[in-house]
This record gives structure tokens, sequence and C-alpha cells, in this order.
């Protein structure tokens, strides 16, 4: 007697690769964005904002931007370096700025459209510390910012490499030169580029249009680095930054403008009152960007939450974070920009105050619409240090979504009329044809999560999600391979480094 179909079907699928595709690199939001204040409240505090930059002003620390705010009609106080920026000048900033950018890539299928409905991730950053279960807490190094970018390049929830980890021992004269070869050779996704310095800056584009072999045009075509722009709040842009936002503008490369706003500290203790303040210093950052170079590509940020009032900490995926990532969000669609949030958390290790922490946030984006979120995955104490174990388990939650924004088409062989009628009250659906054609492919499978009963968990040695993560990223690194052209991008600029380091570098700041 013949072997029955579905037998047949599961004995083949069992020998065979997964047959389940889904596509993590391009995502867009698969529900509407929320609201936490009203229509009427957005428009108030957009009105406060202009009125703080109009009359009370924001301290701008570099001369050649007080320069270019007054030629664009701003009033300028040398003595004091305040700066008085006009509603009109905002309004006219806002109009140049681009509603979509394109974010390049080393390989054409890791580029992004930056605009509103995308959904990008980026990893924790800026962390001066590393952390896992087999080596501790330790000082970031180079061996650790190389290894946490073999992690961002290994899933594709993860849609740009991020600086996880700083590698403290490498010069800070020569640090750009290691970072920009790292990206370049270990990676092919949206790159970053910090702000540290004109020279620093200028060479890191370089490095880039070297590299990737572009040509004038190819660069200015679209991003292909991008910068966090962190004002100093309250009402203060200093040197670095303002020198970044003018030469990444003019570079046509992407800023992201981001007061880091804590509500109770460097904000007004209230929801409201933090986004007042949030939202002037973003926009005298966009005017100055617009300012220095109409259409140049910049992003709408706020990463903003509040402090423990006891200690003075900062804390995570707390009510009011998740207010002020969705209230972020309804100031950004008020001006018209895509726009970036962040996720994070407090916690010293990778537990549940970590997890949870991590996850509020990232519902919060969600709910907001946040077009890039970044420290998605890793980030801990506070942005102190970037933990291995905690950047995996996070990439369990934001595959999660990223399964979410799968659209269900609902085609009539998915309504289930088949099984429906082959199976009777009381049965179960485990063998119906219409399962066995599907069980390999239906439903996400967990990276780290283990769904086994209790009997078998304990057989296979009881392992916590923090204990499988560490087996997981130790495979992840064990077995990478660098992307495909990597080798020939790292020859293009190995002289150039050389030689720029035998010449003595570049100092982050001039």
């Amino acid at each position: 007697m013949d072997e029955p179909h579905h037998r047949r079907g599961r004995a083949a699928r069992r020998t065979a690769a997964p047959a389940r595709v889904v596509d993590y690199r391009h995502l867009r939001y698969p529900f509407a964005p929320q609201k936490v204040i009203s229509d009427d409240a957005v428009s108030a505090i957009h009105d406060m904002a202009l009125k703080v930059l109009e009359e009370l002003g924001i301290k701008v620390l570099l001369p050649e931007a007080r320069a270019i705010y007054a030629t664009g009609g701003a009033l300028v106080d040398e003595t004091t370096e305040m700066v008085r920026i006009g509603r009109d000048m905002v309004a006219a900033a806002l109009l140049s700025a681009p509603r979509s950018i394109r974010m390049r890539a080393a390989d054409p299928g890791r580029e992004l459209d930056y605009e509103d409905g995308a959904l990008i991730f980026s990893p924790g950053g800026g962390c001066p510390n590393v952390t896992d279960a087999l080596r501790g807490r330790r000082p970031g190094s180079f061996a650790a910012y190389e290894e946490t970018l073999k992690l961002h390049q290994s899933f594709d929830v993860i849609h740009k490499l991020g600086p996880s980890a700083e590698p403290q021992d490498v010069p800070t004269h020569l640090r750009h030169y290691a970072m920009m070869r790292a990206q370049l050779t270990l990676g092919d996704k949206p790159m970053f580029v910090y702000a540290r310095g004109r020279g620093q800056v200028a060479e890191s584009f370089e490095m880039i249009w070297m590299a990737l072999d572009l040509s004038d045009a190819d660069f200015t075509d679209g991003a292909w680095c991008g910068t966090v722009i962190n004002t100093n709040s309250p009402r203060q842009i200093d040197r670095p930054m303002a020198e970044g936002i003018i030469d990444f503008a003019r570079a046509g490369q992407m800023l992201i403008i981001t007061p880091f706003c804590l509500a109770g500290a460097m904000a007004p203790v209230t929801v409201e009152g933090a986004l007042v303040l949030q939202h002037a210093e973003c926009l005298a950052g966009i005017t100055l960007a617009q300012l220095a170079k109409p259409g140049a590509p910049v992003s709408y940020g706020g990463f903003s939450s509040n402090v423990d009032m006891k200690s003075g900490a900062p804390a995570f995926g707390t009510p009011t974070h998740i207010r002020m990532a969705i209230g972020t969000g309804q100031l950004a669609r008020h001006v018209g920009l895509p726009w970036r949030s962040a996720a994070g958390s407090a916690s010293n290790t990778a537990d549940m105050q970590a997890a949870g922490e991590n996850h509020m946030g990232l519902w919060a984006n969600l709910m907001a619409n946040a077009t890039l979120t970044v420290h998605s995955a890793g980030w801990l104490e506070g942005g102190l240090s970037f933990g291995y174990e905690k950047f995996i388990n996070d990439i369990e939650a934001l595959q999660t979504i990223a399964e979410l924004c799968q659209p269900l088409t609902s085609p009539e062989a998915d309504l289930a009329w088949d099984a429906l009628a082959d199976v009777q009250p009381g049965g179960h659906f485990f063998a119906t044809p219409h399962t066995m054609e599907r069980f390999d492919r239906a439903f996400y499978a967990p990276l780290v999560a283990d769904l086994s009963n209790h009997g078998t968990w304990e057989a296979a040695g009881a392992k916590t999600a923090t204990e499988r993560a560490t087996a997981i990223w130790q495979r992840i690194l064990s077995d990478y391979r660098p992307p495909e052209g990597s080798g020939e991008r790292g020859e293009r600029i190995a002289r150039y480094i050389a030689d720029r380091t035998a010449a003595g570098g570049k100092a982050p700041l001039d």
C-alpha cells in the first residue's frame, strides 16, 4: 500500500530546508500611529517651541554657525553667543528638508528609504564598555568593536551599523581610521560617522568614497552615512555638533538631530514641557542644516525619558519614556519629517528588568511609528555598556515585531475551509493536509526562546535565555564570514590609512 500523502510530505520536509521566507530587510509599519496628546496640544507645543526660539533663543558655541544663522535672518548676540530664530526661518527650513532620504549601502539590497512609514532598527550605540557572560564587563576595545559589527551584520532585522563599542585602545586621533575600515570590511549596511571634528569627518567621507569606488555624483546621490547630533539640553549647540551639522549638510550626508531631554533634569518635569524643549532644539538644528545647504538630508529626532528623582539616573521603558516617544511622533508628523526615537535599558545586567525596559521602549516606538529606533538591541546601563546576551535576546523581540510587518493577504486557502471540514468536534489539526502543507513555514521559529516542556528543558541542561544567548553569539562570531567585496574595499583604503597615520592622524577637535 502506498504511504499516505501527508506522511510522505512530512518526511520530505524533515530533510529539506525550511520553506519559510520572510523579508526583514525592508519593513513597513503594520499599524496606524497612536496619540497621547490632542491635535490642539501638538499645535500648542509647536507654537511654544517657536516662541522659545524667538524670545529665549539658543546658545550656539561655533562662530561660523552663528554667522550662518545671522545670514538667514536670526538675531545674534556675539557677546552671549545667543541666537534667536524667527518662525519664518523655521518654516522655510521645514519646507526645504526632504520627506524621504535614500540611505545607501555597499550592498544595494541593504539600501533603505528613510521616510514616514518605514521601520528601521539600529543597535545600541555609544557604549564605553561591553559585557558578556564569559568575559564579564570591560572597557570597549577595537576587538570588541569588530565583534559587535559582526553581530550587527549577521541579523537582517538590524538595518544599519552602529558604534556599539567605543574602541578605547585606539588613540582618538587615529580612531576614525580603524572604525571606518572595520565598517567597510565587516559589513555592507548603511554606516555611521561620528561628528568629532572637521578633519575626522572629512577623512571619513573620503574613505567611504575611495573604498566604494564612488564618483562625486555617486557620493551625493543619497546618504552613504549618517550621524547623530545631540544638542546640549537645555538650549545649547556645542562646537563639534554645530560643525557636524554644517559639514554633513554640505556633503549631502544624513543628519539625525536628536535632543536628549531627560524630564526632571535637562528638561521640564512634565511630558508637555519636555516636548516643548526637545521640539525647539530639534527645529534649531534642522534650521541650521537647511541654511547650510537647502535640501540637506535631515531627520527629526527625539530621545527623551525621565530621571529617577531619588538618584538622578536616567530611566527607560517608563510611562514617561513611552509618552514622550508617542508625542515625539505626533510632533514629527506635524512638521512633516521622518524621525528617530530610541529604546534602551537602565538595567545593569541582561535580566528581566533589561528585557522589560527594552520591550516597552520598542513597543512605544511601534505605537509612535518611529522611522528609526536607535538602541534597539544590546543597550545596558543607560548606554554605559553593550551586552552581548542582551543583544541576542533583543533580536528576538525585533524579529517578533518584524513578523507583524508581513501582511495577512487572506487568500481563500488561508481561510482553511478544508481543514475545518476535515476535523471532527473534539479532534485536532496536527495531521490535516492543510497543516502538513504549511507546518514548516506557518510560524516564526524562535531564535532564543525554548518552547519545550519542563522535562525536556531540564534534561537539556535547564538553561536560561541568557545562557542560550551566550551560545548563539559565540557561534555567530565563530562562523562569521565578511560580506562579498569587503577585501577589495579594505585594499582601496589601506594606503590612505597608512599615509594618514604616518602623518599623525587627525585630532577630534582642530
